[in-house]
């Protein structure tokens, strides 16, 4: 389905007039899709336009996704959240690393947001690589006292727990695509483009820089979360489950859908109403400054960013405090608002766009239309 809505077509192309090079949009309002849309082109050079069919980097949007996985595993009894990440990754226990919880990674405050010395794109593609080098870390803050956005070795703690947990052992992009993406027919999130799709992928223009505070390769300029170094296949191709998923809008929006309807959508229900309930729980000391971020942060206890912190969370995601979200790099969003049913996912290719909210928002005028969508059919819902 493609929204037929002129209010959307007019705030996407406002949004091309404002920077952007590429976009797409997708909604769903009480498990319904409201709203899945695109304009632009995927390379200035050659000008191909972007199509229902095309794939968007999204950055730490993955970060969600990878949450969900876990939280799955809770679910089933296979993780305890509370428990030392040691209980089902012996080796991580190394380097003072012992006490370190579930849920202290999820939140970002287990004290190594640091990556691997000498990491590499095709390093980084290499799952035992990666993580043999993360057990033998020494965290650089004490655990569970400070919080530090692990910017992207997130991906590859809370990644490897799943895939210690799971009775089938699989790769964590396999687990993703049986145990999420296959239930809520969703078929172009990928943790790794195939090779037949990578010319689907759309080309990266800048976010090559960004504000944070590295003292320690949190984020080596090697695999720096950017157009340089994210437009090249072996990047494409990595499983990265922090910041590396490639998708359409469609099947990003889909994910949170699910999040939004309480853990279940069109029948399939993957998580319990209040296991979902307990994502919006803000993480242990939520107004202490992070040590990376140079941003004001409204974090949660379990892995989402949180709506409804005057100041510090993002305002185009809702006012309230039943909104979880996931932004990535560049400015690609997607949130489930709890309480409205809501889940709204937007992909772009121009990194530096500028859409945070506010005069020249490229974000804002597409938000607009998808809340006036909402609120018309929310008025005939009554």
């Amino acid at each position: 389905m493609t929204t037929t809505d002129p209010r959307l077509g007019e705030a996407l192309d406002r949004a091309l007039d404002l920077g952007e090079i590429g976009i797409a949009v997708a909604a769903y309002h009480r498990g319904e899709l409201i709203a899945d849309a695109v304009a632009g082109v995927t390379d200035t050079a050659t000008g191909a336009p972007v199509d229902e069919r095309t794939l968007f980097p999204v950055f730490s949007v993955t970060k969600g996704v990878t949450a969900t996985a876990l939280h799955l595993q809770a679910e089933r009894g296979l993780v305890d959240l509370h428990a030392p990440i040691a209980r089902y990754w012996p080796e991580f226990a190394a380097g003072g690393k012992q006490a370190i919880t579930v849920e202290q990674a999820l939140s970002h405050r287990a004290g190594i947001p640091q990556m691997p010395a000498g990491v590499t794109p095709e390093l980084l593609a290499d799952w035992e690589w990666m993580t043999d080098r993360i057990a033998a870390f020494t965290p650089l803050y004490e655990p569970g006292t400070t919080s530090a956005y692990h910017v992207l070795v997130w991906g590859w703690i809370v990644g490897e727990v799943v895939r210690r947990t799971d009775p089938a052992h699989r790769p964590f992009d396999v687990f993703v695509a049986e145990e999420i993406c296959a239930p809520l027919g969703v078929t172009d999130f990928h943790l790794g483009v195939p090779d037949d799709d990578l010319a689907r992928v759309a080309t990266l223009y800048g976010g090559n820089t960004f504000a944070i505070t590295d003292e320690h390769d949190i984020s080596p300029q090697a695999v720096f979360p950017g157009s340089d170094v994210h437009n090249q296949p072996v990047m494409q191709q990595a499983v990265d489950p922090g910041a590396g998923a490639i998708a359409t809008a469609n099947a990003v929006a889909r994910i949170f859908a699910m999040l939004a309807e309480g853990g279940q959508l069109d029948g399939v229900r993957l998580l319990s109403p209040g296991r979902v309930a307990t994502f919006t729980r803000p993480r242990t000391d939520p107004h202490a400054p992070d040590r990376v971020l140079t941003i004001p942060v409204w974090f949660g206890a379990n892995g989402f960013w949180l709506g409804g912190e005057p100041g510090a969370s993002d305002p185009l995601v809702g006012d309230h405090r039943s909104v979880i979200y996931s932004p990535g790099a560049g400015g690609s969003v997607a949130w489930a608002d709890l309480r409205d049913r809501l889940a709204v996912a937007i992909c772009h290719n121009n990194m530096d766009a500028p859409v945070s909210a506010g005069p020249g928002s490229t974000f804002e005028p597409v938000v607009r239309a998808i809340r006036e969508i909402v609120a018309e059919r929310e008025g005939s819902l009554r």
